[in-house]
């Protein structure tokens, strides 16, 4: 027998004493989003570690907790929310075309001080939406989906349900099944080309969130899916508040690069900062040292408004062929102040090895 979840898994009894180093051992319903989460490395006891949300929507590990609604997934230290994952979609600007609602992104992520570092619905790129993802240049069959340019109705990112909700430790976290939907006649027929797996965890550590940001796509049609290179699209992207500019803030990558000479080059991680209503702020991605192409090139924006996007096919193309799936971590460093390489330099250190 198992113990049905609001979530929709079931805890299944015969794997209830293991877990996943990084996500919960669980029974879907779905046997192919089952055997993503099994077929993983390095399982403890669930005693000793975790706790999976399966009869309410809070959970708490040391001063961080999550609460799950029906529009949201949140994830609050203490009495400050921040970490908010929009389930539902969020609406487009006023007089926007509606095809720029949706769902499937992070905003606001906030700093241990409480300044909001990352924004929506920019003037100059609608469908920058805080932390997300989404692929860009693609060819599949005769068709080129672009699942990042939401105006073109080629393509789109959607939330489709929550999986699990656990705490680790010191550490709360979530995952999610998103999808990446091909769009023809002008967004009439739509085709779901990619399904992922989106596990978010966060933790605090020497004064700053970590927030591990995972995907695990999967190519669920008959066809490859082609990425010819392009300067952008993958699997992290991030948009700075609206008020950061080339006067007040910057970028520092782990080459030493800055706004003025940082795009296209490599980095292990990339730092912006600059300010907020509770003091100078930093939002840093590290990348992972097994994913693909790492340590990955990067887009930077050279001048005013500051945008970030690791670029895993900015070099070389790839394909995604059907069901083999694939997968990508970072971790995002949020910290009160400006960036300070030797601290990022650690937590990098630190995160290649897990």
């Amino acid at each position: 027998m198992t113990e049905a979840s609001p979530l929709g898994f079931s805890l299944n009894p015969d794997l209830s004493h293991y877990i996943l180093f990084r996500k919960p051992r669980i029974q879907f319903k779905d046997d192919n989003l089952m055997n993503s989460f099994l077929n993983k490395k390095w399982i403890f006891p669930i005693w000793a570690c975790l706790t999976i949300l399966t009869l309410s929507g809070t959970l708490s590990a040391g001063s961080l907790s999550l609460l799950e609604t029906k529009e949201t997934i949140e994830i609050r230290d203490a009495d400050q929310t921040m970490l908010v994952y929009h389930k539902a979609a969020v609406p487009q600007p006023e007089g926007k075309d509606p095809v720029y609602a949706r769902s499937g992104f992070i905003h606001p992520l906030k700093s241990p001080s409480g300044g909001v570092v990352t924004s929506i619905h920019a003037d100059d790129h609608v469908h920058h939406v805080g932390l997300w993802h989404a692929w860009v240049k693609t060819e599949h069959k005769d068709r080129h989906f672009d699942f990042w340019n939401l105006g073109d109705k080629t393509g789109k990112v959607r939330f489709v349900k929550a999986l699990s909700s656990f705490s680790q430790g010191e550490s709360v976290g979530f995952s999610v099944q998103q999808e990446q939907v091909g769009m023809t006649s002008e967004g009439t027929k739509e085709e779901v080309v990619l399904n992922e797996i989106l596990t978010v965890q966060v933790q605090k550590r020497d004064g700053s969130y970590l927030v591990d940001y995972d995907t695990e796509q999967t190519n669920v049609t008959d066809a490859p899916l082609n990425l010819p290179a392009y300067r952008y699209g993958g699997c992290i992207a991030y948009r700075a508040p609206y008020h950061w500019n080339k006067e007040n803030s910057n970028y520092l990558t782990s080459e030493g690069k800055d706004r003025s000479n940082g795009h296209t080059t490599r980095g292990r991680w990339c730092a912006m900062f600059g300010p907020t209503d509770q003091g100078d702020a930093t939002l840093a991605i590290l990348c992972h040292p097994e994913n693909r192409d790492a340590p990955q090139r990067m887009r930077v924006w050279p001048d005013g408004k500051v945008f970030f996007n690791y670029v895993p096919i900015q070099e070389t193309g790839w394909t995604l062929k059907p069901n083999e799936p694939s997968t990508m971590r970072y971790r995002v460093v949020i910290s009160d102040g400006k960036a300070n390489a030797d601290r990022l330099n650690a937590f990098w250190n630190h995160y290649s090895k897990e």
